[in-house]
């Protein structure tokens, strides 16, 4: 990703673009290049930004989505942000909905994609064979409908990041700090407009549970990407890009 990775206020993030800020939150192995086709797509009509979640960085008893949710706010505020429209892929999406509930004013409309928060078959559960080089390949290909999409610098990536001991350990208790904050009773409360952009193949979030943030959230609309896994803007771009951008025309002032 050849975008320019500013330091700032104790913040690693990336800032393109001018107008109507959009905030891109990456997942519990992602990475801020998952987002580059949207930053791409975006950036010459939005300010398109992406700050990197702290998942490494927190205190062990304190990792966990909300504490990653206080980390946005204070992103923002240092920003000085407003009308943010938030994207979330997998755990970023589930750190958004905590967002939104804790701070609705300063969030217009909310994209998820691939989000936890209802159910999730985690990767981050557990490491059984994390030595193994095959093992940990077969993890990142299930990811995607086509494995073609694993390719060998993402696996590289994941591997070396699960067999860092101090990593791994924040890893396992991110998501067991997900899978315990189930959000069913407060959904109905968010009440913005929402984009669930959902890949039908999604095997990590599979489509039943994009159909029951559809039915929770009272202002949802849902749309659905073929032959795709859990990260539609990286396996299906073109077509990620096309339902954000009806989305976001549609919510304009």
């Amino acid at each position: 990703m050849s975008y320019e990775l500013k330091e700032e206020g104790g913040f690693s993030y990336i800032d393109e673009g001018q107008g109507e800020p959009l905030l891109l939150l990456h997942g519990l192995m992602g990475a801020l290049s998952n987002w580059e086709k949207v930053v791409e797509e975006f950036s010459p009509h939005y300010r398109v930004i992406l700050p990197m979640l702290p998942i490494y960085d927190l205190p062990l008893l304190t990792t966990g989505v909300r504490a990653l949710s206080k980390f946005i706010h204070k992103f923002i505020k240092h920003k000085g942000l407003k009308n943010v429209i938030l994207l979330g892929n997998s755990l970023g999406g589930h750190v958004g909905l905590i967002y939104v509930l804790a701070h609705p004013g300063y969030v217009k409309a909310l994209v998820l994609t691939g989000s936890s928060g209802l159910y999730e078959n985690a990767f981050g559960g557990s490491f059984p064979r994390r030595e193994n080089y095959e093992f940990v390949k077969n993890k990142v290909e299930y990811t995607f409908y086509d494995p073609v999409t694993a390719t060998k610098e993402l696996v590289d990536d994941v591997f070396q990041t699960i067999n860092d001991r101090s990593k791994v350990i924040r890893i396992l208790a991110m998501a067991k700090s997900a899978i315990r904050h189930n959000m069913k009773d407060e959904l109905r409360k968010i009440t913005m407009p929402v984009a669930l952009i959902w890949g039908r193949d999604d095997k990590i979030t599979p489509p039943e549970v994009a159909v029951e943030f559809n039915e929770l959230l009272p202002n949802a609309e849902l749309h659905w990407i073929d032959k795709c896994g859990h990260a539609p803007m990286m396996e299906r771009p073109e077509e990620f890009n096309q339902h954000l951008g009806a989305f976001l025309n549609k919510i304009k002032k």
